[in-house]
């Protein structure tokens, strides 16, 4: 394992044997244990149970709902009704009898009308007649025709909203993957300062032992041994604030992937992801063109922009037509047909600025988000250079640790065999055993920063995926 090279080249064939025994062991317990997930069946699952990507999910269905929405309003709408009325309103009862075809001379009150000297009577049976029962069946076909622009706008803004949703759900999934990959690659980490910690335990546990037969030999005075001893105490609380650190690395890892904490889980093999080829410059190019953060706010521009041509679609007229079919009688019949074919013109002239506020609202609006877009494209370039020269330290960092391990251990060797031949100190062996587990701590930080670097740098471009790790 990448992250577990804490021990220098030149070891023993001893130790190779026992970290294949160890190897073999571990398989053995892992399949005890249960099925692995490797980090691609880690990131599925995430997909499949992460909030951030329900979320995303959402948004996508609410803006592609918008868009079915927008879009039907291009298209006549049929509305069918049936309205029931009982009513001795004088008007209202004397038009549903028109409607019903059912008005008679008698309505008019004809019988009281005896001539002109008649003229001034107020008919009974026109201003007080009886109660009068209708049901209208109506069948209503609204077609728009132009209404300036509107409709075009509101669906323009749906699509637009569409993409930038689907570039966010894109932005999303490369964000839980970075996530994924710290979380696999801290699990590693963790068991690596467990490994190192052990290692130290060891050469502490077999100092202690060295002290104790030069004690009795008379070599060196007591309180190296007593030094040695706390040294050895001491690594094994660090060996336990370890294991807890795996423990939560783990933890962590369930919850991102939406497990219970008690649900058994054992990871694959370890993995360090591939360099990214590309100057900064053609990297932070590549960014702003593929970036999906970036994208989606290119949408949202374009999304406010058509919002700009709603608002000023009531500068403009507005026609459409209406046909409408009735059938009125005073029960659920359908006699008495007629049909009505209408055209309506439009044009608000005066509204007091009304319309003028919502345009400069919706200006305002896409002014906000342009400058958004302008921030965003600042903060990728820099994302970009940063993590660019993170990753290139970091891959430089790891030569030199190695380096760095490789020379505590020699130095390391040689301090203890002064020590066994009486003629070093135990605060000189303390010091270079500190060292070396230094050097060791030290190369796992250096391989853990250059995994998250590296993929930080993906996420940063916008090219996060599993493949391309």
């Amino acid at each position: 394992m990448q992250y577990l090279r804490v021990v220098g080249r030149g070891r023993a064939l001893s130790q190779s044997l026992t970290l294949l025994l160890g190897s073999m062991i571990a398989s053995v317990a892992v399949s005890a244990w249960g099925e692995t997930l490797d980090l691609q069946q880690c990131v599925n699952m995430a997909f499949t149970q992460n909030a951030d990507i329900k979320v995303s999910q959402a948004q996508i269905a609410q803006a592609e709902g918008a868009l079915r929405q927008a879009r039907g309003q291009a298209f006549p709408k049929l509305t069918a009704s049936v309205t029931g009325t009982r009513t001795n309103d004088a008007l209202n009862a004397f038009g549903l009898k028109l409607s019903e075809r059912n008005a008679t001379f008698n309505d008019f009150g004809a019988g009281q009308f005896t001539g002109p000297a008649a003229l001034g009577v107020a008919p009974d049976n026109l201003n007080y007649p009886g109660t009068v029962s209708n049901v209208n069946t109506r069948l209503e076909l609204q077609i728009p025709l132009y209404n300036g622009g509107m409709i075009s706008g509101y669906i323009d803004q749906a699509q637009a909203y569409v993409k930038a949703a689907q570039q966010g759900d894109e932005m999303a999934r490369q964000e839980v993957i970075f996530h994924v990959v710290q979380a696999y690659q801290g699990v590693y980490t963790a068991r690596a300062y467990v490994q190192v910690t052990e290692q130290a335990i060891a050469a502490a546990g077999a100092n202690v032992k060295t002290t104790q037969n030069l004690l009795r030999e008379g070599v060196v005075v007591r309180s190296d041994l007593l030094f040695a001893e706390v040294s050895l105490a001491d690594l094994k609380a660090k060996l336990q604030a370890a294991k807890h650190s795996e423990a939560s690395a783990l933890d962590q890892l369930h919850l991102l992937l939406g497990m219970p904490l008690d649900e058994k889980l054992e990871l694959g093999p370890e993995f360090m992801p591939k360099p990214v080829e590309g100057d900064v410059g053609k990297l932070q190019a590549e960014a702003i063109d593929v970036n999906p953060g970036i994208i989606a706010l290119r949408h949202q521009l374009e999304a406010a922009g058509a919002g700009v041509d709603v608002a000023q679609a009531n500068y403009y007229p507005h026609f459409n037509a209406m046909l409408r079919q009735d059938w009125n009688d005073p029960a659920l019949r359908l006699n008495a047909s007629s049909y009505t074919l209408a055209g309506v013109l439009s044009w608000q002239i005066l509204d007091f600025g009304a319309t003028r506020g919502a345009v400069s609202r919706a200006e305002a609006s896409r002014s906000e988000l342009r400058a958004r877009l302008d921030q965003a494209v600042a903060g990728v370039r820099y994302k970009v250079a940063d993590s660019w020269r993170g990753a290139a330290e970091a891959e430089e960092l790891v030569n030199v640790r190695m380096a760095a391990l490789d020379q505590a251990e020699e130095a390391q060797r040689l301090v203890q065999k002064r020590y066994e031949n009486g003629v070093a100190v135990m605060v000189e062996v303390l010091a270079a055993l500190a060292q070396l587990d230094k050097a060791r701590a030290d190369l796992v930080a250096a391989h853990y920063e250059l995994a998250i670097q590296r993929t930080s740098l993906r996420l940063a471009v916008g090219k996060l995926n599993l493949e391309q790790l």
